[in-house]
């Protein structure tokens, strides 16, 4: 597997002809293969812990089956508060990876944009392994993430901070169409 420099993230090509039979086993510890997407697409995350991704590329007839385990730890804004919130990742993963007939594959040059992580290099399918820990990688991040379970977030009126004090502003009136439910739900209590 060699690193190839081409755009803002580096792939990690490997050829899908040249797997032995039972497969080859691969570690991405690049921080570049998350850092430079994690620039390009301006998110707010910080790698706190090494990611690194261990994983599996069994060669099969029409592709390949990529299995692997992806951990690290990053620091993300709390959904709540927009304080750091420390998210822990171990994520497991296992895939297919479908050989795109080669007429296709001009087509997904000219459409650099799809979803396959398979190219052609000298009409020879290749598996770009840096592509596949970067999806697996943001599959594993929380659409929510939180500094912690009980985090009161900010005041929707002043934006005071509500885990480091209460604020001054009138607690919001209650939206009448909602009664309805607020019954329902001290009834269940």
């Amino acid at each position: 597997c060699a690193p190839e420099s081409e755009g803002p993230m580096r792939k990690y090509l490997v050829s899908i002809n040249d797997l032995p039979p039972g497969g080859k086993d691969f570690t991405l510890d690049d921080q570049d293969i998350w850092l430079a997407p994690l620039r390009e697409f301006h998110m707010e995350c910080r790698i706190q812990r090494r990611l690194e991704a261990h994983m599996s590329v069994v060669p099969a007839e029409d592709g390949c089956l990529v299995r692997g385990r992806l951990t690290g730890s990053v620091i993300m804004p709390c959904n709540r508060c927009a304080e750091d919130a420390a998210v822990e990742i171990d994520a497991g993963f296992e895939e297919f990876e479908e050989i795109p007939p080669e007429e296709s594959a001009a087509l997904a040059d000219a459409d650099p944009d799809g979803t396959g992580h398979v190219v052609y290099d000298r009409h020879a399918p290749m598996l770009d392994l840096a592509a596949v820990c970067w999806e697996e990688f943001l599959l594993a991040l929380p659409v929510a993430p939180l500094c912690r379970e009980e985090c009161r977030g900010l005041c929707p009126i002043c934006g005071t901070n509500l885990n480091e004090g209460c604020c001054a502003c009138a607690p919001e009136e209650e939206d009448p169409r909602m009664a309805p439910l607020r019954e329902l739900a001290a009834r269940r209590q």
